[in-house]
């Protein structure tokens, strides 16, 4: 495995991809070794992955966005490289200064195929409807009680994005059905990483009323944190279930919930399909799209909510929530993960802020 912008201690992301990998290989009594590159850079990232593929290491595991230009530049040097990567989207692939297989970082988006960009037959791409567990999140918070709230997302990437507009898409539905209308902030940091100046654009949210942040893009969630401890604010974390490492942070009742995205179940089954299974041809030139695949058992879908520390209470309970998933399973909720424009709403307020910093 090859670290992102982060460590693989980052309670997140990285930690969780690590730990998938490396439970699959003791599981297994495979060799495994993860590379942190050097600089958050395309060709440090290159780095990295040669020198995993120098020692020996035939099945590579990239996790994150930023790996678009390294996906490009090795897969066709080393087509006998299996590499699963997670959410590099056709968005990322196509993006400016991202070139086609064998040219030079010249982007043409004119009649644009993104099987050109990479040499997909050794590649298996993993994204994610994190709209899911978006929605999930902003209709439990209204449900809960709270009426005014925030969405702070680390930079506006695909994953990031569907996050966000599930979200608004979850507080509006549930105002709805409440009758009510709800008041909304939404902005990016344009990091992944917590700073004083997210903190102090976080202090004023929560000082004018904001109750509840979604806190929506790796160690931002410091920032947004450590403002709601200040003001008696609520967060919602993101990816993993996030409410022991916060509230034990800044205090217990701080986190509601959390908008799980499962990087965890994906990493180690697809590993586990490719190398024990033999089903490298059901995974390799494709980009799958994981979501809900069980109505009745929450907890075995990608996206979800962490049912045993969510903030239950009798106005929304474990049991309404179990429905609501069903409810999307079914098709009886529609989610859209539209990201070319913002969600569309008759309930929510919406301040579109932009970018805080």
């Amino acid at each position: 495995m090859i670290s992102d912008m982060g460590d693989i201690t980052d309670q997140g992301f990285n930690q969780s991809t690590y730990q998938a990998c490396k439970a699959f290989c003791d599981d297994n009594n495979i060799m495994f070794t993860y590379k942190k590159p050097s600089g958050d850079n395309t060709a440090s990232r290159v780095i990295a992955v040669e020198s995993a593929i120098d020692e020996g290491y035939n099945v590579i595991v990239m996790p994150g966005f930023s790996f678009t230009g390294t996906l490009i530049e090795v897969s066709e040097k080393y087509p006998d490289i299996k590499f699963i990567v997670l959410d590099v989207s056709d968005g990322d692939l196509l993006s400016a200064g991202v070139p086609r297989k064998g040219e030079a970082y010249d982007y043409n988006p004119s009649n644009w195929n993104v099987m050109d960009y990479y040499h997909y037959e050794n590649v298996y791409d993993a994204l994610f409807k994190e709209e899911i567990s978006g929605y999930l999140a902003g209709y439990t918070a209204v449900m809960l009680g709270y009426n005014d709230l925030g969405f702070l997302g680390g930079m506006a990437v695909p994953g990031v994005l569907r996050f966000g507009y599930g979200y608004v898409q979850g507080i509006n539905e549930a105002a709805k059905e409440k009758g009510i209308t709800v008041n909304m902030k939404y902005a990016y940091a344009n990091t992944f990483n917590g700073d004083a100046e997210i903190s102090a654009a976080m202090e004023t949210w929560y000082a004018n009323g904001t109750e509840v942040v979604f806190s929506c893009g790796g160690g931002i969630f410091v920032s947004v944190s450590e403002a709601a401890s200040k003001h008696g604010g609520k967060v919602i974390g993101v990816d993993t279930d996030q409410k022991n490492l916060i509230d034990g942070m800044y205090g217990e009742g701080i986190t509601i919930t959390s908008a799980l995205k499962g990087l965890y179940p994906a990493t180690y089954d697809a590993l586990d399909d490719i190398i024990n299974n033999g089903k490298w041809d059901d995974y390799r030139g494709k980009i799958l799209s994981l979501g809900l695949i069980s109505g009745t058992d929450p907890d075995a879908n990608y996206l979800s909510l962490p049912i045993n520390s969510t903030m239950w209470n009798d106005d929304f309970t474990e049991q309404d929530y179990r429905e609501l998933v069903n409810n999307i399973y079914l098709g009886n909720i529609v989610i859209s993960d539209d990201i070319s424009h913002e969600p569309v709403t008759s309930n929510v307020n919406v301040e579109w802020l932009g970018s805080i910093k």
